[in-house]
């Protein structure tokens, strides 16, 4: 409501994963996701559930409001996906590239964004205190990982994967852990890093192991691998 007044919080705590919990007028306020409401014991009755589903497949976000124990209301938020996000997946894909999505949203929304962007793969409910987690897992398989992010609790991931990408626009921590920060914030260049990577390994591999280059047994202990 355009000029409402906002009483103070009287006490006013951040949740990690979840939501906030506050106290304002007299009243025990909670603002976050479903799991904040089941902590909490808070009921959604069918009706709201339907609605809240509802915004959640179309890719949604949905923020729940409770006041003194009780389901107040809740509020759809829509994240726009960055722009030229699906060129960019589509090109990694093309390089034989595998794209997965890890996120905090809800199953429904995840999946939502995950057809969206074409990704089959969506690991959604993630806590941020598990991303670096879930990056550990699937590099425990054999697999190579870049992760991209932009927020404080994208940092441990970052750190964690082979590669940490930083978009440019994010936070300070997040570039300061990322070993390749996007000035322009635009998806694409993992693309063009990806390629500019591939393009200095062969390089290098030429000119150890080109016509030119000093031949092997000068090397007896070289071993190579990417």
């Amino acid at each position: 409501m355009s000029g409402a007044a906002l009483p103070p919080a009287d006490s006013f705590e951040a949740i990690v994963g979840q939501g906030v919990r506050a106290r304002a007028d007299g009243h025990d306020l909670l603002v976050g996701n479903r799991r904040l409401m089941g902590a909490s014991r808070v009921a959604i009755d069918a009706d709201a559930e339907t609605q809240i589903a509802a915004f959640e497949a179309q890719g949604k976000t949905v923020v729940i409001v409770a006041t003194d124990g009780a389901l107040a209301g809740a509020i759809a938020v829509a994240d726009t996906l960055k722009e030229n996000a699906a060129e960019a997946i589509d090109d990694l894909r093309a390089q034989g590239v595998e794209v997965v999505i890890l996120t905090g949203d809800n199953e429904r929304t995840a999946a939502a964004i995950g057809t969206e962007l074409g990704v089959a793969r969506v690991i959604a409910n993630v806590l941020p205190e598990d991303k670096a987690m879930e990056v550990q897992r699937l590099r425990d398989v054999g697999a190579v990982v870049a992760m991209v992010g932009d927020g404080v609790n994208d940092a441990p991931a970052l750190a964690t994967a082979d590669i940490g990408i930083a978009i440019g626009s994010g936070s300070d921590v997040a570039k300061e852990t990322g070993g390749i920060v996007l000035v322009k914030d635009d998806l694409r260049d993992v693309v063009t890093g990806i390629r500019l990577s591939r393009a200095t390994m062969r390089k290098i591999h030429q000119n150890l192991f080109g016509p030119s280059a000093i031949t092997a047994p000068r090397f007896p202990s070289l071993r190579w691998g990417c």
